[in-house]
């Protein structure tokens, strides 16, 4: 056994250096998850509705959890996962709502007909997103077995529908945000030059009375 020796010991205390935590070295805009004055559309997709209506139930409660007013929350229902971004593009060129939540859910079978149906739903969902400005939160579960689904449904892989909610709350409150400061920064640049316009006209005063002075003195 080896003998313990404080001295090595209080030596290689003093080698261990303890940082404390860093902080944010930049500022930055972020969304908050407040849902007060906000309205909601929730697009669900009636296909494998013993998963989706979980799915819904857990992302209506969020949205009124965060503060969303129950008339301020719409959900409109689908036949399938392949008709949400239709739905979803439609009511968001409407200008009704500051966000979107898309929820459905598509298990594997034996063709390729699930992967060419979760190709066109992920993509229409991203691009009505892109194309409308209007945030699109993304609750559709691609599963290969009915386990798996269940589990993102409630049980030990949490509710899908509720992180959906959750993200659609903060995607809003973040695209207010960013308009604010967008707001912000050209009122500061507006009067950034109105300044620099000020400060030159009261130079070009001072000029010109400098130059009545000179001439008043040559007479």
């Amino acid at each position: 056994m080896k003998n313990y020796s404080p001295q090595r010991h209080r030596v290689a205390e003093k080698k261990l250096k303890i940082e404390s935590v860093p902080g944010a070295v930049v500022s930055g805009i972020a969304g908050k998850l407040d849902a007060s004055g906000k309205r909601f559309a929730i697009v669900v997709s009636r296909f494998n509705s013993f998963i989706t209506e979980r799915l819904l139930v857990s992302a209506s409660d969020g949205l009124i959890r965060t503060g969303a007013a129950q008339k301020d929350i719409a959900i409109v229902r689908v036949p399938g996962a392949f008709e949400i971004p239709s739905a979803a593009r439609t009511l968001a060129l409407t200008g009704k709502y500051d966000a979107l939540i898309c929820i459905g859910c598509l298990l594997r079978g034996d063709t390729a007909h699930y992967d060419v149906i979760v190709n066109e739903v992920t993509r229409g969902i991203g691009q009505s997103a892109q194309e409308t400005g209007v945030p699109h939160a993304f609750g559709v579960l691609t599963c290969d077995t009915l386990e798996q689904a269940i589990d993102r449904a409630g049980l030990k892989m949490g509710n899908k529908g509720l992180e959906a909610a959750l993200a659609a709350v903060e995607m809003a409150s973040l695209k207010d945000g960013i308009r604010g400061s967008a707001s912000g920064s050209r009122k500061n640049g507006a009067g950034i030059r109105a300044s620099g316009s000020g400060r030159k006209q009261a130079t070009a005063s001072r000029s010109a009375d400098e130059r009545g002075k000179d001439r008043g003195k040559r007479r």
